[in-house]
C-alpha cells in the first residue's frame, strides 16, 4: 500500500470562518517546517501547484497580472487576476490571499478564501488535505494531489467534515437536518 493510499488526514484545527452575509472567509493556518522562500514558490510555480493544490495556473503566480486557474477535476477555468505580489510575504489573486510570516526556520502559512456558506465545512477539509499534502512535498516525501471528490474517498473525509461544521457551526452541504436546527437557533 503506498503512502497516498495510506494517508488520513489529522484532526481539524488551525481554522476560523469570517461570516458576511451568504459569502464566508475561510481563514485557515498552518505551520510549516519551511522557508518562507520555499513555501513561496510552492504557492506561485505552476509545476509546485500541479503537485499539491486544487487548481492549475496557466502562469506563474509572482508578478501581477491576468492568470487562468482550472480547477482539479473539472473543466470549470477561471478568468482571474493575481493583484498583490510582496514576496515571499503576500499573495493575492481571485478571491484568495496568501501570507507566510517567518516562525523560527519555517513558515506560519495562513490562507484566506472567499467561499459561500454553503460549501465552507467542504473548503475548510480540502484546503486542510490539501496543506498537508503541500508539507509533504516540501519534507522531499510528496503523497500526489489529493483534492476534489478524490479528497472525499478518503477515510477521515467525514470526521474531518464533521468536525469544521461543529467548529464553525455551519452544515455539511446536502445535511437538511443540521440546516433545519440551525434554522431554530
Amino acid at each position: 500500500m503506498s503512502d497516498h493510499e495510506r494517508y488520513v488526514p489529522g484532526p481539524a484545527n488551525g481554522a476560523r470562518v469570517l461570516k458576511d452575509g451568504e459569502k464566508w472567509t475561510l481563514v485557515l493556518v498552518r505551520d510549516l517546517r519551511h522557508s518562507p522562500e520555499k513555501v513561496w514558490t510552492a504557492l506561485t510555480d505552476p509545476a509546485h501547484l500541479r503537485e499539491w493544490a486544487p487548481f492549475d495556473a496557466d502562469t506563474h503566480l509572482d508578478r501581477e497580472g491576468a492568470v487562468n486557474l482550472t480547477w482539479t477535476g473539472t473543466s470549470r477555468v477561471t478568468a482571474a487576476r493575481v493583484t498583490r505580489v510582496e514576496a515571499p510575504a503576500v499573495l493575492e489573486f481571485h478571491d484568495i490571499r496568501w501570507e507566510l510570516e517567518p516562525l523560527g526556520r519555517g513558515t506560519r502559512l495562513t490562507l484566506w478564501h472567499s467561499i459561500d456558506h454553503r460549501y465552507v465545512v467542504w473548503g475548510a477539509a480540502g484546503w486542510h488535505i490539501c496543506f498537508d499534502v503541500l508539507d509533504r512535498l516540501l519534507t522531499d516525501d510528496p503523497l500526489g494531489r489529493i483534492v476534489g471528490a478524490d479528497a472525499m474517498k478518503y477515510e477521515g473525509w467525514q470526521q474531518l467534515t464533521r468536525q469544521y461544521a461543529d467548529q464553525f457551526g455551519a452544515t455539511l452541504p446536502g445535511d437538511s437536518s443540521r440546516a433545519a436546527q440551525g434554522n431554530k437557533q
